[in-house]
């Protein structure tokens, strides 16, 4: 399942650690499973993971950039 990023900027900070930590497991545990049998892991699985633990990751971010009233410096 891909989470949409305005899905996820509505959510709060516990829900979103929540989801990080589900997104982790899911990633540790396809990792085994392609140690153990490569062909029964495929590879966009393991890539739309790692998208969404991304996702999660700038979110958190941003929320976090939000409380403290820092901006990111345009380039």
């Amino acid at each position: 399942m891909k989470a949409k990023a305005a899905e996820l900027r509505g959510k709060s900070a516990q829900e979103l650690r929540d989801e990080l930590l589900a997104l982790r497991r899911e990633q540790f545990n396809l990792r085994m499973q392609r140690g153990v049998n490569p062909d029964a892991v495929r590879n966009a699985q393991i890539t739309t993971v790692r998208r969404n633990i991304a996702r999660v990751k700038t979110v958190m971010n941003e929320n976090r950039a939000q409380e403290t009233g820092d901006a990111k410096v345009e380039k």
